[in-house]
């Protein structure tokens, strides 16, 4: 019996990936395709909306080539396609397809103005009460109002009602399916700050609050479900289904396998994301948490709340470019594993503030503690400890809201490889700590979502398990004296800088 095949594609800020999957979840090709941001302004971030499409086109089109000169013949076995995307970045374009404007990415801080300005008018309950979310330019909704009051061109296709608004991922489908799939999914639409995640709607009230209220909008549906036909620009002699749909933060989600109550993820990037799956929720956080929707499938919509860390590999770059305290990230662990505790010193990583739970934009970075005696490894051991008790900080706050308990906490990252920080963090939170040991995993959770939606796997319980070679657990240790100590400094020097 032949094998089947599932092409994921994972469009991000900085490029796209094209991957094919087989059933059992093997990464069987991989290709990538460059893209461009442009700055025309200082905190002004765009990007070439028919270039990000290009990306996508160029990744799939040499993705194949080398599938079809590795696996002759097998083309007709690949079932559907999946899409992860850069969430929030959008694109507004005409009724022909043509963009009206560059693309704005979700780095983009043009509308900080506008964001102030609905503060003063007193909104930020009313949006978070729809949307689970905070007024930011992070989101898509100001800087679409933003463009409303700057740009002419924009006004009036907005006004005439010739304004079609679109996350990456509905831009993508738009152009691949020729105009005549207009959708997205529950997760992009729950990014906008203009859609209802409860009664899972377009907010007309918000609407009118943004100036879009004639913006068109896409019909929002499950991240697996039926999104169209495409030849990706003839890549294909037979036109695919793509079959799913969903941010890349929440792709990760899915594909880490979080899909209960209790279980969460951790993105360790330059800063963090960290998604906790509640499955349902009727109340909004009170922790400094956003309310998000993880993920839709099979008529079900599971939601999460989402703690951002503002510096996590940030702070270790620090030490290393600014303050040279290492040449090498080889140097890491072996430099905080020379000490058997902080020794009392504290790293506070508020470079551009703290972010969840605290939500303290005027902090700066401190560091406590220090004596004749420290020395470089004292500075490294404080830097990981502050990524640990930072994660601990966010998931003691979520447990508090849910009244529920972590059960275990899946990681993914460069950081992950440091294993006295794995180690920290497991018996930090007294919880099983697991790196799956796969490196595309939003590309990997939008293939699972796209089987999903071609009906390959019936249900959760029916998607295929990654191979236990590549996963790597860690157990929290019962002696946590050491550990639960440092904490409690932590906690006595933040609650210091709260008065």
């Amino acid at each position: 019996m032949s094998k089947s095949y599932i092409l994921s594609i994972d469009q991000g800020t900085s490029g796209t990936k094209a991957i094919i999957f087989d059933e059992f979840g093997k990464l069987v090709i991989k290709a990538t395709a460059p893209l461009k941001s442009y700055y025309p302004e200082a905190s002004f971030v765009e990007q070439n909306p028919q270039e990000i499409y290009q990306s996508v086109i160029d990744a799939v089109k040499s993705c194949i080539t080398k599938f079809n000169a590795e696996f002759p013949g097998e083309e007709v076995n690949i079932i559907s396609c999946g899409i992860s995307n850069q969430r929030e970045t959008f694109i507004l374009w005409d009724k022909d397809g043509n963009s009206l404007y560059n693309a704005i990415v979700w780095q983009c801080k043009r509308s900080v103005e506008v964001c102030e300005r609905l503060k003063e008018n007193h909104l930020e309950s009313d949006i978070n009460k729809s949307t689970g979310l905070t007024i930011d330019p992070y989101f898509s909704a100001t800087k679409v109002t933003w463009l409303y009051e700057n740009n002419d061109k924009v006004k009036k296709a907005i006004d005439s009602g010739n304004a079609f608004f679109g996350t990456v991922d509905t831009w993508l489908l738009y152009k691949l399916t020729n105009g005549k799939s207009y959708k997205t999914d529950h997760t992009n639409a729950s990014r906008t700050l203009f859609y209802n995640i409860y009664n899972l709607e377009w907010d007309a009230s918000l609407l009118k609050v943004f100036k879009i209220q004639n913006l068109n909008l896409p019909e929002v549906t499950f991240s697996s479900d039926y999104f169209g036909n495409s030849t990706f620009d003839d890549v294909f002699i037979t036109p695919i289904p793509i079959t799913g749909m969903i941010g890349d933060s929440q792709a990760a989600f899915f594909g880490e396998e979080c899909f209960f109550n209790g279980m969460a993820k951790a993105t360790l990037g330059t800063g963090s994301s960290i998604l906790y799956n509640t499955e349902s929720i009727s109340k909004q956080s009170n922790n400094g948490m956003l309310t998000t929707i993880g993920w839709s499938v099979n008529g079900q919509v599971n939601y999460a709340l989402e703690g951002i860390i503002v510096s996590c590999g940030s702070t270790i770059e620090w030490l290393k470019n600014q303050l040279m305290v290492f040449d090498s990230y080889s140097n890491i662990e072996p430099m905080a594993t020379s000490l058997k505790t902080n020794e009392g010193v504290y790293l506070i990583p508020a470079f551009s503030g703290m972010g969840a739970p605290y939500w303290q934009k005027d902090w700066k970075a401190s560091i406590h503690g220090i004596t004749f005696g420290t020395t470089k490894e004292h500075f490294v051991r404080a830097a990981l400890e502050a990524i640990a008790f930072q994660i601990k900080d966010v998931i003691y706050s979520i447990e508090k809201e849910t009244n529920s308990s972590l059960k275990e906490l899946k990681v993914n990252g460069g950081i992950t490889a440091n294993g006295f920080l794995m180690q920290f963090i497991a018996n930090l939170l007294k919880t099983p700590i697991i790196n799956m040991g796969i490196t595309d995993v939003s590309a990997w959770g939008a293939a699972l979502i796209s089987g999903l939606g071609v009906k390959h796997w019936k249900n959760l319980e029916t998607l295929p398990k990654l191979p236990s070679q590549m996963i790597k657990k860690y157990i929290p240790n019962r002696d946590n004296d050491i550990v639960n100590e440092a904490y409690f400094g932590w906690q006595q020097i933040l609650n210091d800088k709260k008065q």
